[in-house]
């Protein structure tokens, strides 16, 4: 591959299926907001300064009742290469500007996104299946991202370091890598691009985006927003390039065998990015839990368990899948989750009220069944939940379990689905053991009222996760902080605090201002 970036893993391909363009929801009154997006009954799928697409044509269903609701023309290996030729090409110009001129770009495109928040918004629920809320809030999280793009376009510092030779200075410098390839998941279609986009361009990267294959349309729809901001501005289009494919592009764009990323085989996913010579960062999942103590205020637990094991129907990457209670207050808290998942709503997330949307696909469904009869297999109890609704759609019932052992290969098993383990433990240390024994280290929480269990909780000897929380859930991260985790989720760090320095590479410069030229560690060489 020519590119040298930064990459996101997509989970899953799409279906396709033969309809009538008439039968799109694009065309149904009801959805003329969808319109407002740019968006047409037929779209191309690839940009680089002019539309286009020569692959083949991909219908976006709907997960909430399966309905078509528009085609998009993926492009090809062809459309990719010449693709990375114009957004290197771009890059010569972009590169010159200035950081707080590219920061005002940023700005804009933060401003535009504004104008669209709702109907963006929408369009993420009805193409992935999030609820609204959760819908507009991930675009508001693109916008929060450039905001803070905007502030550190004027803020990259490097050291300057005091050398040990007379007339001597040592600084720091960045710049920019060159052209960013991000790939996204379909749990998050716009914010995850936000993050890696925003910050890339501000460091002076030109950006190629291949979207997941499943949510098409709002891939589509966010590019074209922010073409808008580049043509108002005289900018080049591949500055911020989109290539809509399959996996063969995706296979090429990060140079790496799917099915070694699959098997979480990272000694082979480390070999062959050396080999490539490339810039990685990967966010690949978690198994989080959160951890309850015997001191923990119950009122706060459960309704930050109901929102991190249920929000987004489970599909947050920081969704909380073990939950271990301690001993005395075990049965306590399964009963009132209990009755607060009862009072769930289940249905269309764009419906207002409704607080649990579909999972994404059929694909989902099978792992959410599959899964529930492994727990039981294994010795699970289901407190709750345990069936596919039965209307159309991919809809579930949240589900919680019991009676498992912390190391039951189906808790130690990431299911993208919403299924809580609930598991009894004696003391803080155990638990923490438990925590960390999983193949993941993405996010994790504690709820207690006591420091000494807050500073064992985030020292050496506590969780071993990106993030690691106090009283709040293990979803729902800001953007000032660095977003990413430990182990197999990949070690890598996006949005916030440094980590700008992921999108930029950083030379060490000595400098001799003098007349003599003496050499470091006192040599002679005369």
């Amino acid at each position: 591959s020519s590119i040298k970036g930064i990459v996101q893993l997509s989970k899953e391909a799409s279906t396709r299926r033969g309809y009538c363009a008439s039968s799109f929801l694009i065309n149904d009154s009801s959805y003329g907001w969808l319109k407002n997006l740019g968006l047409q009954s037929e779209n191309l799928g690839v940009y680089n300064g002019t539309w286009s697409g020569s692959g083949q044509t991909v219908i976006s269903y709907s997960p909430i009742d399966g309905r078509p609701i528009a085609s998009v023309r993926e492009g090809t290996l062809e459309d990719y290469h010449n693709t990375v030729q114009e957004a290197k090409a771009a890059w010569n110009t972009w590169a010159d500007i200035p950081a707080p001129h590219r920061g005002e770009i940023v700005r804009q495109i933060g401003h535009a996104l504004r104008e669209q928040l709702e109907d963006l918004g929408k369009l993420v629920s009805l193409e992935m299946g999030k609820i609204i809320p959760e819908g507009i809030g991930e675009v508001q999280e693109y916008i929060d991202i450039c905001d803070y793009s905007v502030g550190l376009s004027r803020m990259f510092d490097g050291k300057v370091i005091p050398s040990e030779r007379p007339g001597h200075l040592l600084i720091e410098q960045w710049n920019p890598l060159g052209l960013v390839g991000v790939i996204t998941a379909f749990n998050f279609p716009v914010a995850v691009y936000g993050w890696n986009s925003s910050i890339a361009m501000t460091c002076g990267n030109c950006v190629l985006w291949k979207g997941a294959p499943t949510t098409p349309l709002t891939s589509v729809a966010v590019t074209k927003i922010i073409s808008s901001v580049l043509d108002a501005n005289n900018l080049p289009g591949a500055i911020c390039s989109l290539v809509q494919a399959g996996t063969d592009v995706g296979l090429i764009l990060f140079n790496l065998s799917y099915k070694l990323w699959r098997r979480n085989d990272h000694s082979s996913i480390y070999g062959a990015n050396a080999e490539w010579h490339g810039r990685k960062l990967l966010e690949l999942g978690g198994n989080n839990a959160i951890i309850v103590t015997e001191d923990a205020d119950i009122s706060m637990v459960v309704p930050a368990v109901l929102f991190a094991s249920v929000g987004t129907a489970g599909q947050r990457c920081t969704t909380t899948r073990r939950l271990f209670l301690h001993e005395s207050m075990h049965d306590t808290i399964v009963e009132r989750l209990k009755k607060a998942y009862a009072q769930v709503k289940i249905g269309n997330p764009l419906e207002a009220g409704v607080l649990c949307g579909p999972v994404h696909s059929k694909a989902s469904l099978e792992l959410f069944k599959n899964t529930v009869a492994s727990a039981t297999d294994e010795g699970g109890k289901i407190e709750c939940g345990g069936n596919v609704v039965d209307r159309s759609g991919n809809y579930v019932q949240p589900t919680i379990v019991t009676g498992l052992q912390h190391d039951a290969k189906v808790v130690h098993r990431e299911s993208f689905v919403p299924i809580l383990y609930v598991i009894k433990y004696k003391n803080l240390e155990e638990a923490i053991a438990w925590n960390n024994e999983v193949d993941q280290g993405l996010s994790s929480s504690v709820f207690t009222g006591s420091l000494n269990n807050v500073f064992n909780w985030i020292g050496p000897k506590g969780s071993d996760c990106g993030i690691v929380n106090v009283n709040i859930p293990t979803s729902g991260a800001e953007i000032g902080g660095a977003f990413g985790g430990e182990k197999h989720t990949g070690g890598g760090r996006e949005s916030g605090s440094d980590s700008w320095k992921q999108y930029m590479r950083r030379s060490t410069c000595t400098i001799n201002y003098s007349k003599d030229l003496p050499l470091s560690q006192g040599i002679k060489f005369e």
